[in-house]
C-alpha cells in the first residue's frame, strides 16, 4: 500500500428538508386546520479515528464527501426523513486542518476519537408549528437550513516513541532493519527512503516504536531534496536518535546540518531530547573511532554513543538509552533526572 500523509478533502453536510404547508382535509371534518410536518435534518460529516490504517491513501481516490439532504415534511403531520451522515475513517495520529492549512480543527491521537466537521442543516418547520389562537390557518412554512461546504486538510503524523534523523546514507534504514521487524529499502545511494517507516523495537523485554524518516540535506527547510515534509512524523516522538556517518569526511558539518534543519522546521524539534550516535563504526579503526568521537563530543556538548547497524556493535546500548529517555518522558517523577545519561 502506498504511503500518503497529506490529503485535501472537500466535504459538505446535508441541507435540511423544507417544512410542509398543508391542511387537513377529511370528510365530515369542517375545520381540519394545518397539519404540515417538519423537514428532516441534513446529514453531518464526521471524522472517526480507527485502528488498522497507517496511510491516507484512500483519500487520493475520493476527495469529495457529501452527506445526504433531509427530506421535506408532508401533510398529516409527517416529518421528513433525516439525511444519512458521512464518516471519514482516518488513522491514529491524523491532524485535521482548516482550508488555510494551519488552523488545527482536531488532533486525533487515540483510537475511537470522533469529531464533527460539518453539521447538517436543520429541517424547516411545517405550518402546524405556526398555529396560534390568533392565526388558526397559517399558510407559511420554513425552508430547511443549507448544508455547510468546507475544505479541510488531513495530515498524518505517525505515532512513534523515538525517531531517527540524519543525512541520506547515514545508516538509518540499516539501523531500523537491524533492530526491528521493519524491512525498509536499503541501497548504497542517497534517498533510498522515500517515505517514513515504522518498526517495533525490542530491548530488555520491553518494546517501543521507532520511526525512520527520509534523510535531510542542507536547505531541506526551504524545499531542497525531499524537503522537510516528513518531519511532522517525529513531532510526537519522546526522543530523537541522530545518526552521524562515521565514514564521512565532513563529520562535524553533517551533524550541524541536521541541527540547523531541525531548528528551521520548528515545532520544538530542536529542543527535543536527542541522542547522538556515531554510526558505521565497523568501517573504522579503534583509533579513528576515538578521534572522531572526541571531535563530535566537543561540538555536541555531551557524550556521543558508538554503533553499527551492520555488525550490531553498540546497538543494544543505543536502544537501552532510547528506552530510558522514552520512560523519562512518561508522566511521573524521574529518579534519574539529577544527571545526564544517554
Amino acid at each position: 500500500m502506498k504511503f500518503l500523509d497529506l490529503a485535501k478533502v472537500y466535504i459538505r453536510s446535508g441541507a435540511g428538508g423544507n417544512g410542509a404547508a398543508s391542511f387537513h382535509r377529511e370528510k365530515f371534518v369542517e375545520f381540519g386546520g394545518p397539519d404540515g410536518g417538519d423537514g428532516g435534518n441534513g446529514g453531518s460529516v464526521y471524522a472517526h479515528c480507527v485502528d488498522g490504517l497507517n496511510t491516507l491513501i484512500d483519500f487520493r481516490y475520493q476527495q469529495h464527501f457529501f452527506a445526504q439532504n433531509g427530506r421535506g415534511g408532508g401533510g398529516r403531520q409527517m416529518t421528513g426523513a433525516g439525511g444519512e451522515d458521512i464518516v471519514l475513517r482516518v488513522p491514529v495520529g491524523t491532524e485535521i486542518l482548516d482550508e488555510d492549512g494551519e488552523t488545527v480543527i482536531a488532533d486525533l491521537t487515540e483510537e475511537g476519537q470522533r469529531v464533527l466537521l460539518a453539521k447538517g442543516g436543520n429541517g424547516g418547520w411545517g405550518n402546524l408549528r405556526f398555529k396560534t389562537s390568533t392565526n388558526q390557518a397559517p399558510r407559511n412554512a420554513n425552508p430547511g437550513q443549507p448544508g455547510v461546504d468546507r475544505i479541510i486538510w488531513l495530515r498524518l503524523k505517525l505515532i512513534a516513541d523515538a525517531g531517527l534523523v540524519g543525512l541520506p546514507n547515514a545508516g538509518k534504514s540499516t539501523f531500523l532493519a537491524a533492530t526491528s521487524n521493519a524491512k525498509p529499502k536499503i541501497a548504497d545511494y542517497p534517498f533510498t527512503t522515500l517515505h517514513p517507516n515504522l518498526g517495533v523495537v525490542g530491548v530488555d523485554n520491553a518494546e517501543f516504536v521507532l520511526a525512520d524518516i527520509p534523510g535531510l540535506i542542507e536547505g531541506a527547510s526551504e524545499g531542497r531534496g525531499l524537503g522537510d515534509q516528513f518531519l511532522g512524523h517525529i513531532e510526537r516522538c519522546a526522543v530523537l536518535l541522530h545518526l552521524v556517518d562515521g565514514t564521512s569526511s565532513s563529520l562535524l558539518e553533517d551533524y550541524q546540518t541536521i541541527v540547523t534543519e531541525l531548528a528551521a522546521y520548528g515545532a520544538g524539534l530542536d529542543t527535543k531530547p536527542r541522542i547522538v550516535a556515531l554510526n558505521k563504526i565497523d568501517a573504522l579503526e579503534p583509533d579513528e573511532r576515538d578521534y572522531m568521537r572526541a571531535e563530535l563530543e566537543a561540538v555536541v556538548g555531551h557524550p556521543v554513543m558508538l554503533c553499527s547497524g551492520v555488525s550490531r556493535e553498540g546497538v543494544d546500548a543505543v536502544l537501552r538509552a532510547l528506552k530510558r529517555r522514552i520512560d523519562r518522558a512518561k508522566p511521573g517523577p524521574d529518579p534519574e533526572d539529577d544527571a545526564w545519561r544517554p
